[in-house]
């Protein structure tokens, strides 16, 4: 749509025809009252009383235009702005011929109400588009000039106000050319003033409702990024505490076992056993902090330049020989389950081995003696697909919720195997969703778990 033909906007237009029926109430009032004192002045000059019926005409369908205007409000919005537009057509046009057929019975061009059509055309430019406000001025202009012409060959009746202006002012074809000239050079350069003016206001009031939304949705953004924000800074307070309280416990107990040795208090005899307790502290603090550089570095990807095709199946296989003799030594039935020709993934060799021993080795040491874990690979159309499954101590849909959270083990896990730093399934999750893929367990308490990931297929 050109730039000429931009309609205003609903709210505005319906402002600006609130106010236009206002004004024509005004008009009416000053009509009527200019009407009366133009009867007491020049008695017998106007034939009363057709222009105070033609004013009285005019208050009547501007109550007709308030009612109108009224039921507007609460057409359907989709509706709406077309009927607004259409009823400033009709407002306008209804007015330049009402002022018209006025003009005729009260002076014709001796009255100088014949300005009111700068009005009415000045009104055309700020409710409608460019290219109408130059319509409604062609109008106007043809209309009083049709009126004047027509009264000046006498093809109706001229209107004479006796004793306000001289009676041959009418037929006076140089005056009656001059005021037509200036009347309508006035009503066009009225219309292309206002109506520039009117553009440049409606492209502002356009830029600044842009504007508007833009910083609305800024504004949203922000705070959603502000309240992602405040979630990560609580992550990291809470995760410092939780890592400061991980690590002071085995250096405590640590300096505890030591300072017992130093001081004398324990026997030679029992200095072995306190020394190897702690060194499993210290192999377990060890622990700790390998699974923690292991987190930052998922966390940084600063291993994407290994990032390899890596034949699942193959380093599925190490890790089960590996996992064989703890399986045995709890007496659990372990087996492998491999699908044929299950193609590579891109990934580092080193992120599926631990994916593997992570999960294989939960599952071994959750499970109690007797028990049975299986792990099996296959494909679909899109994924490679690993599954962990076990007979172990399983979860509750509770504990399942918060299962992938750093530091976190069930009641039942601690009770089961003291061991354990909480951050394996973590680092799991992060490696899986590192690559695009996913990873979802399925458990009931005392039943056993299942794990499932899914790794895209290389290419």
């Amino acid at each position: 749509m050109s730039e000429q033909l931009v309609v205003p906007s609903y709210s505005r237009l319906r402002e600006d025809i609130d106010q236009l029926v206002q004004w024509r109430w005004v008009f009416v009032i000053v009509m009527l009252a200019v009407i009366s004192i133009a009867d007491s002045l020049f008695p017998g000059s106007l034939p009363m009383p057709i222009p105070a019926v033609i004013a009285a005409s005019m208050g009547v369908y501007n109550g007709l235009f308030f009612l109108y205007a009224r039921h507007l409000k609460a057409v359907q919005a989709e509706d709406r702005e077309r009927r607004y537009v259409v009823f400033a057509h009709v407002q306008i046009v209804l007015d330049l011929v009402a002022l018209t057929v006025l003009l005729h019975f009260t002076g014709g061009i001796e009255h100088p109400f014949f300005l009111f059509y700068i009005f009415y055309v000045t009104a055309a430019s700020i409710l409608l588009p460019r290219l109408f406000s130059f319509l409604y001025a062609g109008l106007a202009s043809t209309l009083f000039s049709a009126l004047i012409a027509a009264e000046y060959w006498q093809v109706i009746p001229h209107v004479h106000l006796e004793g306000f202006v001289s009676p041959q002012r009418y037929q006076r074809g140089i005056y009656v050319a001059a005021v037509l000239f200036v009347l309508t050079i006035t009503l066009f350069l009225c219309t292309y003033l206002v109506s520039a003016i009117v553009q440049e206001l409606r492209s502002r009031e356009e830029e600044l409702f842009e504007s508007n939304q833009s910083c609305e949705l800024r504004a949203g953004e922000l705070a959603r990024l502000n309240a992602r924000l405040q979630e990560l800074d609580k992550a990291r307070a809470q995760f410092i505490r939780l890592v400061t309280h991980e690590l002071r416990a085995p250096v405590a107990a640590i300096q505890s076992y030591l300072k017992l040795i130093l001081e004398g208090y324990v026997p030679p005899e029992k200095q072995k056993e306190i020394i190897t307790k702690a060194e499993r502290r210290a192999l377990e603090q060890l622990a700790l902090i390998s699974d923690l550089l292991d987190l930052a570095r998922l966390q940084e990807r600063k291993d994407e330049e290994a990032v390899e095709l890596v034949d699942v199946a193959c380093v599925l296989r190490g890790v089960a020989d590996l996992m064989q003799t703890r399986a045995e030594d709890k007496d659990l039935l372990f087996s492998v389950q491999i699908e044929p020709d299950v193609p590579p993934v891109r990934a580092n060799p080193e992120h599926v081995k631990r994916l593997w021993t992570n999960l294989i080795s939960n599952a071994i040491k959750y499970t109690e003696p007797g028990g049975i874990v299986v792990v099996s690979l296959s494909q679909n159309p899109k994924y490679v697909v690993g599954v962990v499954r076990d007979t172990g101590i399983g979860m509750t849909p509770e504990q399942k919720a918060h299962l992938f959270e750093e530091f976190y083990r069930t009641e039942e896990a601690k009770a089961m195997e003291r061991q354990g730093t909480g951050l394996g399934l973590s680092i799991v999750k992060r490696i899986v969703e590192s690559y695009g893929g996913r990873i979802w367990v399925d458990s009931e308490k005392g039943k056993g778990s299942k794990f499932s990931v899914a790794l895209p297929k290389a290419g």
